[in-house]
């Protein structure tokens, strides 16, 4: 019993590590951190992808503003402390890539609205993460899902982000596809610091089977 039990926490702590991976083994886009968010390609439509990501773990914080660059300016912070040492172990965790931004489909810039920002967790802290010592900070958890996805350069600011959301919707809606029509994600990949060849991304999570292009 022993022996099945050490087999299936084994199996455990590879599947976890599987989720998140080497950086160089991922697109060309993710190249600021040692780990990305790996994933494989189901397919691709007009106007969009569709990915597969395995379940994974991310602290993540709120804030609420006007505006999505303020909100997230102010969850970063918190969560930056988090991962220099601002947690029960007083654990240096190393920084990842995407950085995920949960966006209220109803989100105006004409009204306040709450910004939830993910950190994703390194794999060897997939498993047993630190808790936070801020008690707006928490560790979430994204199932293991299939995801629409818009790539696009630049910087992401608020205009340009609902643009790109709105397209890709536009591009979803075309093909008859369902999808989480309650939030999406904004997706950064890149620091501040880098100024071109920026990548981001607008992610809607799947309803039942992607759209995909019959082949052939």
């Amino acid at each position: 019993m022993i022996c099945l039990k050490g087999l299936i926490l084994l199996l455990f702590a590879v599947a976890v590590h599987g989720r998140v991976g080497d950086s160089t083994s991922e697109s060309s886009y993710c190249t600021e951190t040692k780990e990305c968010f790996l994933f494989d390609l189901v397919c691709e439509g007009d106007g969009y992808e569709v990915r597969h990501y395995e379940a994974a773990k991310w602290v993540t914080t709120e804030a609420e503003s006007y505006f999505m660059e303020v909100a997230t300016s102010r969850a970063f912070r918190k969560l930056y402390k988090y991962i220099t040492g601002e947690n029960e172990a007083g654990a240096k965790i190393d920084m990842t890539a995407p950085v995920l931004i949960k966006v209220n489909e109803n989100a105006s810039m004409w009204q306040s609205s709450v910004y939830g920002l993910s950190f994703l967790l390194p794999s060897k802290y997939q498993a047993n993460p630190p808790k936070p010592t801020d008690s707006s900070v928490h560790l979430t958890d994204t199932p293991d899902m299939k995801v629409y996805v818009k790539s696009y350069g630049g910087w992401m600011v608020s205009l340009v982000a609902k643009s790109q959301s709105d397209s890709l919707k536009t591009s979803l809606d075309n093909v008859q596809a369902t999808y989480e029509t309650e939030y999406h994600y904004n997706v950064g990949y890149n620091s501040p610091m880098k100024i071109m060849n920026r990548h981001n991304e607008a992610w809607y999570i799947v309803k039942g089977e992607p759209v995909c292009p019959r082949s052939g």
